[in-house]
């Protein structure tokens, strides 16, 4: 083998390796929530589990950071949101649902413990535990612009999720969350010019089309939380979201 064949077979094995070392991780979507986004057991199930099976996880990671339980406040309080943080990287993407846990007044109490305070204001409420610990409590819609923000300072893109309705009818028709958590959701997307998927109405309205019957048949247990199938629908209403969000990079990795 002369020199210059041998020269360029070496520079073309450099080349290789090296654009193997610094090719880019694959994009990772981050799903942060309450039970309703992620409650494995027999019964129930959140959407952030089927939703994987959505997307082209060759070029994506879907990772469900959801945790049940948790309100806008106790998953920041608890660090949860910093484990997340701590991995989110330029490129990747959040969605967070949040709203089923957050609605107790607030304070030191078992019930109190997950509340926030309504709307989207810059309002506090100074709690004191027992063991001498100070909190200061914030609005849902502050503690959802904080994870928007956060997002976007590590170069991820925020898309704020509405909470999926409950089994409740009224008069026929689903209750709707547009008048509190859905519309303070909305709000602070709007305000901080990051996506919205309206998760609560695009569920609301296929429920009622379905009527009431049919869509006791996806809550075993409560009036919360969806079996499998429920928790299908709910996966598939995110997806509906997520294809009508203009200029939405998200919409590339779905299946």
């Amino acid at each position: 083998m002369n020199s210059p064949t041998l020269k360029f077979l070496l520079v073309a094995a450099i080349m290789m390796v090296t654009f193997d070392f610094i090719k880019p991780a694959k994009p990772t979507l981050h799903i942060i929530g309450d039970s309703t986004v992620r409650n494995l057991n027999k019964e129930t199930w959140g959407w952030g589990t089927p939703i994987a099976l959505l997307f082209d996880t060759t070029k994506i990671t879907v990772e469900n950071n959801a945790i049940a339980g948790r309100s806008t406040r106790t998953y920041l309080s608890e660090g949860r949101w910093d484990q997340v943080l701590q991995t989110l990287k330029p490129g990747d993407f959040v969605t967070m649902q949040f709203g089923h846990n957050d609605g107790s007044v607030p304070d030191t109490t078992k019930a109190g413990r997950r509340g926030v305070l309504k709307g989207t204001g810059e309002e506090i409420k100074v709690l004191t535990w027992p063991d001498g610990k100070v909190e200061t409590v914030h609005t849902y819609g502050w503690y959802l612009r904080k994870f928007v923000r956060d997002t976007k300072a590590k170069g991820a893109t925020p898309i704020v999720v509405s909470m999926i309705p409950r089994n409740e009818f009224k008069n026929g028709k689903v209750i709707r969350a547009d008048q509190d958590f859905g519309k303070w959701a909305a709000t602070v997307a709007k305000e901080e010019n990051a996506y919205f998927v309206d998760l609560n109405k695009i569920v609301a309205d296929q429920y009622d089309a379905m009527g009431p019957e049919k869509v006791k048949a996806f809550f075993p247990g409560d009036h919360t939380h969806t079996n499998l199938e429920g928790a299908k629908l709910n996966a598939q209403s995110v997806v509906k979201g997520i294809k009508k969000l203009k200029s939405c990079k998200l919409k590339n990795y779905l299946l």
